[in-house]
C-alpha cells in the first residue's frame, strides 16, 4: 500500500521544519522518516556547506545515488509496461523517462526547485540544477524508505498523473537525429560546427553550435551544453527547411554543383587498343644511320667474308664453344 504518515504524529521543533514536512509531503506523498536526507538532497554545492568534519555537504553523493536508482526503477517499469518491445526501444525510451530535460521539468512541476537552498548565482537557469535536484530526492527516498518507496513514488506520483508513458515513447524528440536521417535520405552533406563557448550573466557556461548543409549556413543553436545547442540548432534548421522552399532549394543546388564536380573525370579514359600494340611491341627498334637512309642496306653473309691464314672459320669457332660447353660440365 501506498504510505500515508500523519505529520500530527511527528514532533516538530521548528514553524521550518513542520512547514519542509508539509511541502515534502505534497510533492512525494508520504512524511519523511529521515528529514536530514531530504534537507541534503535540496543543498546545492553552491551553498558550500561543511559537516563537522569539514567535508562538503551538498546533494551530489544523492543525486549519483538517485541516478542509479531511477535508471533501476524506470527500466523495471518500461520493460513491464512495453511487454515484447525490443532492448533498443526500451533503451530509448528510459532515456527520455530519465533525461536530465524531462526530470527538470517535473521538478519545476512539482515545485522542487522553491524548496531548494542555494546562492543567488547558482538560481541562474542553470537547467540541470532542478534535474539533479529531483534525482537527489529519489537516492534520500531510496535510503529512508528502500526500492519499493521509490517505485511506488515513480508509478503513483509521477507516471498516474505528470507523465504519459506513452506519449514519452512515441513522440519524437530527437531533432538531430531528425535532421541527420533527412540529410542521409537525400545524400546531402551536413554538419555541426561548434562556434564558441562562453558565459552568461550568472557565470553559468553557454554553447553556439552551427548546421552546415552543403556549405550553406543553416541555423544556430544555443544551449547550456553541447548536445543542448545541436538539439536546437538542428530543430531550427528542420523548421526552416519546412517553411522556406528557396533554402532547400538553394541546398540542392550546392548538392548538384558539388556531384557535377564529383562525377567530371579527372583524366582522359586511355586507348585500351593503343595499350595493347604498345604492350605486345616488345622488339627494340634500332634506327639506321643518317648516311645509311639515303641508300638500300647491302646484303651482309658470312660467305663474303674472306678468312685468313690465321684466322679460324665459323665452324671452328662453334666447335670450341660446344668443347668450352662440356668442359665445364
Amino acid at each position: 500500500m501506498w504510505i500515508n504518515d500523519s505529520i500530527d504524529r511527528i514532533k516538530l521543533p521548528f514553524r521550518k521544519e513542520k512547514e519542509l514536512f508539509s511541502s515534502l509531503y505534497d510533492i512525494l506523498g508520504f512524511y519523511p522518516h529521515n528529514i536530514e536526507l531530504y534537507k541534503q538532497a535540496l543543498l546545492h554545492k553552491s551553498v558550500g556547506q561543511r559537516t563537522a568534519k569539514g567535508k562538503p555537504l551538498n546533494n551530489e553523493r544523492l543525486e549519483f545515488l538517485g541516478d542509479a536508482v531511477l535508471d533501476a526503477v524506470v527500466g523495471d517499469i518500461v520493460f513491464r509496461h512495453f511487454e515484447g518491445k525490443r532492448e533498443g526501444f526500451l533503451t530509448n525510451t528510459r532515456s527520455k523517462l530519465v533525461s536530465r530535460d524531462t526530470l527538470g521539468k517535473l521538478a519545476k512541476e512539482m515545485g522542487i526547485p522553491q524548496l531548494i537552498k542555494s546562492t543567488d548565482h547558482s538560481t541562474s537557469h542553470n537547467c540541470y540544477m532542478n534535474g539533479n535536484a529531483f534525482e537527489a530526492l529519489v537516492g534520500a527516498i531510496y535510503l529512508d524508505r528502500g526500492y519499493n518507496a521509490c517505485m511506488q513514488f515513480m508509478q503513483k506520483r509521477i507516471l498516474a498523473h505528470l507523465i504519459n508513458i506513452d506519449k514519452v515513447a512515441y513522440k519524437e524528440v530527437n531533432f538531430k537525429s531528425k535532421l541527420l536521417e533527412w540529410s542521409q535520405k537525400n545524400r546531402v552533406q551536413m554538419e555541426f560546427r561548434d562556434l564558441e563557448q562562453t558565459r552568461d550573466e550568472k557565470k553559468s557556461p553557454v554553447f553556439t553550435t552551427q548546421v552546415f548543409i552543403e556549405g550553406l549556413e543553416g541555423c544556430k543553436g544555443i544551449g547550456y551544453s553541447k548536445k543542448e545547442s545541436q538539439q536546437n540548432a538542428a530543430k531550427d534548421t528542420l523548421q526552416r527547411l519546412r517553411r522556406e522552399p528557396q533554402f532547400i532549394d538553394a541546398v540542392f543546388a550546392a548538392k548538384g554543383d558539388r556531384t557535377k564536380m564529383e562525377e567530371e573525370p579527372v583524366m582522359v579514359v586511355p586507348d585500351l587498343e593503343k595499350l595493347e600494340r604498345e604492350q605486345q611491341n616488345f622488339i627494340v627498334e634500332h634506327k639506321a644511320p643518317v648516311e645509311s637512309r639515303t641508300k638500300p642496306a647491302e646484303e651482309f653473309v658470312l660467305d663474303d667474308v674472306k678468312m685468313t691464314p690465321h684466322e679460324k672459320s665459323r665452324e671452328e669457332i662453334i666447335a670450341e664453344a660446344e668443347a668450352a660447353a662440356f668442359a665445364e660440365n
